[in-house]
């Protein structure tokens, strides 16, 4: 068997170059980064929306390993006004996952160095 850590490196490269050329619209890594790190046995869930095809599927690991796979749409919604409330209460810290604070008239930027995954975006909060 190869040494994960460079499987993992030239997955990630793989990964990179098929979003930059906008070839593939998921982030297959975290899929198979949890298919991997589950136990034999186990249940991976995924809660969201995936609209593309994802390649480099790791099955052997996903048969050898047993889990099992569930997957659904965020019930927006439902969870949207409580986690809200939480925040307010101080009884949920968002602040780890909010890498830029912009305001409002910078929408637009904020938007697009979400998508391209630009200095390490991974949330950003308006501000009117």
């Amino acid at each position: 068997m190869e040494d994960g850590r460079a499987v993992s490196a030239h997955i990630a490269a793989y990964d990179r170059i098929k979003q930059a050329v906008r070839s593939e619209t998921d982030r297959p890594h975290a899929l198979r980064q949890a298919i991997m790190s589950c136990r034999s046995g186990g249940v991976v869930s995924v809660i969201g929306v995936y609209g593309g095809l994802l390649d480099k599927f790791p099955a052997g690991a996903w048969m050898n390993q047993s889990p099992t796979l569930r997957t659904g749409q965020c019930h927006v919604q439902r969870y949207m006004k409580p986690l809200l409330q939480r925040i307010e209460r101080g009884e949920l810290d968002p602040t780890r996952i909010i890498t830029h604070t912009l305001p409002l008239d910078q929408a637009e930027h904020g938007f697009d160095i979400f998508k391209n995954k630009q200095d390490n975006c991974e949330k950003v909060v308006l501000k009117p």
